[in-house]
C-alpha cells in the first residue's frame, strides 16, 4: 500500500501547472491555497485572477492531472474562488476609493454599438461573480439609463456624495439620470471636466473590481480628462467591419498609445448576421476587418459580437441581452468577450513589473 504523499510533494507537482495566461505556476502567483493532505486525499482552493477566467476548465485538468501522477493520491478535492487583482496607480493620479480597475470603452466615430458593448459588458462581469460599476460618460448622449430600463434619480448625502443607482446588479451614474428629456447640453471642455470629476470622485461606488467608463465617441475633451486624472487600467475598442468605421479606429488607438493607456484589445460589433433559416453568415458591413486591424496595430482581438435582433431589442426595452444569460440569443459572443477583457486586465495588471510613465 503506497504511503500518504506529503505536502511538500503536493507543492512541487502544482509547480508545473501553468496559467496559460500568465505563464507562470500557481505556486508562483499564489493562486494554489489552503493545501490540506490527509489519508491520499488532497484538498486545495485555486484562487483565479478573475470570477471571468476563460481557462477554469483548463487549470482544473491540469491541476488534476498534475496530482493524479503524485504516489499516494487517491483524490483530490479542488475548489476555486477569485480575486481581481488590483490596477497600477501611475504616480500623480489618485485612485478612485475602492475601485480596482477602470476600464474605458471607447470607439474613433458614433454608431458601431459602443454603449451596448459597454451595458452588457457590465452585466456579463457582474453575472459571472465581480462586483461592477458603469459609469455613463458620454455627456452629450448618455443612452445607459435608456439600455439599462431605469430613470432613478441618484440619491445626494450631502454636497459631496452621490449615491449611484442600480440596475441587473451593476452600479450606474449618468447624466441621463441628472439631465432627463430633449434638452440638450451645449457644454464647453471646463465644464465637462468639472462633470467628470464629480462622477469620478463624488460616486460612492463601494468596493469594485471593475468601473466600465461608456465614452463618447472620438478623441475629445472627455477622453483627455479622464485619461488625465485618474488611473485607466485598459482600453476596449469597439468598431465594426466597416472600412470608413476603422479609419476613426485608427485615430482612437492612437489617442491611448499617446498618453500610455494599455489597450486591452479590439472588439468588431455588427460583425455578421446569422440567417435564422439556413444559418449561414451574412456580412453586412463586411467582416473581419478588426481582427486584421488588432493584427496590424499589435492589439489582442477581443471577438466579434454578432447582429441580432434580440440584442436591439434588449437596449431598446431595457433588458439587455447579457441579463437574460449567457445561453440568451445573441448572448454567448457577448460573454466570450467579456471573459477576454477580465483575462487581459488580470494579464496587464500582473505582468506589471515597472512603474507606467506619466505622459500628460
Amino acid at each position: 500500500m503506497a504511503s500518504s504523499p506529503t505536502e511538500a510533494a503536493v507543492i512541487e507537482a502544482l509547480r508545473g501547472v501553468m496559467d496559460p495566461e500568465l505563464h507562470k505556476d500557481l505556486v508562483t502567483l499564489g493562486m494554489a491555497k489552503n493545501i490540506q493532505v490527509r489519508d491520499g486525499v488532497v484538498s486545495l482552493l485555486v484562487t483565479l485572477t478573475t470570477p471571468a477566467c476563460p481557462l477554469r476548465e483548463t487549470i482544473e485538468k491540469d491541476v488534476r492531472g498534475a496530482l493524479a501522477k503524485v504516489p499516494g493520491v487517491t483524490a483530490v478535492e479542488l475548489k476555486f474562488d477569485a480575486s481581481v487583482p488590483e490596477g497600477v496607480r501611475p504616480q500623480g493620479k489618485a485612485p478612485i476609493e475602492g475601485v480596482k480597475n477602470l476600464i474605458a470603452v471607447a470607439s474613433g466615430k458614433g454608431g458601431v454599438g459602443k454603449t451596448t458593448v459597454a451595458v452588457n459588458l457590465a452585466i456579463a462581469l457582474k453575472t459571472m461573480g465581480a462586483s461592477v460599476g458603469l459609469l455613463d460618460a458620454d455627456v452629450y448622449g448618455p443612452n445607459v439609463p435608456v439600455m439599462l430600463g431605469t430613470s432613478e434619480q441618484p440619491k445626494m448625502l450631502d454636497e459631496k456624495t452621490i449615491i449611484p443607482v442600480q440596475a441587473y446588479g451593476v452600479k450606474m451614474i449618468s447624466m441621463g439620470l441628472l439631465n432627463p428629456g430633449d434638452k440638450p447640453l451645449v457644454w464647453r471642455g471646463p465644464m465637462l471636466h468639472s462633470v467628470m470629476q464629480q462622477f469620478l470622485r463624488s460616486v460612492r461606488w463601494g468596493q469594485l473590481d471593475y468601473l466600465i467608463v461608456d465614452l463618447p465617441p472620438g478623441t475629445g475633451d472627455v477622453q483627455l480628462s479622464l485619461i488625465q486624472t485618474v488611473a485607466v487600467s485598459g482600453a476596449v475598442v469597439v468598431t465594426t467591419p466597416s472600412v470608413v468605421a476603422l479609419a476613426d479606429v485608427r485615430k482612437a488607438v492612437e489617442m491611448f498609445r499617446q498618453v500610455n493607456v494599455e489597450i486591452l484589445g479590439v472588439v468588431e460589433n455588427m460583425s455578421y448576421f446569422a440567417c435564422p433559416h439556413c444559418g449561414g453568415k451574412i456580412d453586412v458591413f463586411g467582416h473581419g476587418e478588426g481582427e486584421r486591424l488588432a493584427k496590424n496595430f499589435d492589439l489582442p482581438f477581443l471577438g466579434e459580437i454578432e447582429i441580432d435582433p434580440q440584442i436591439r431589442i434588449g437596449g431598446d426595452t431595457g433588458k439587455p441581452v447579457a441579463s437574460l444569460g449567457e445561453d440568451a440569443p445573441g448572448a454567448k459572443s457577448i460573454y466570450a468577450m467579456a471573459r477576454q477583457v477580465a483575462a487581459r486586465i488580470s494579464v496587464v495588471n500582473l505582468s506589471a513589473s515597472a512603474p507606467v510613465v506619466q505622459i500628460l
